[in-house]
């Protein structure tokens, strides 16, 4: 899962991401958790609204990780 939540989030290496391409055919509920967390993640990149934090929320959340 942790393999699949990387690829999906664009961070897994070359390496783990063709060792999930040789084996996701073997792997029936390896494809099924793939196929339903990558429906999750475009649902909900179809349905929010980025927009940027404004700087005086991010001072104070930089402050209080700080202190």
């Amino acid at each position: 899962m942790k393999i699949i939540q990387a690829i999906l989030d664009d961070e897994a290496s070359e390496a783990e991401k063709n060792h999930f391409r040789e084996n996701m055919d073997k792997c029936i509920p390896c494809i099924e958790a793939y196929r339903l967390e990558k429906c999750i993640k475009d649902s909900l990149n179809m349905k929010i609204e980025k927009k940027p934090c404004p700087q005086s929320i991010m001072d104070k959340i930089i402050s209080k990780i700080n202190s």
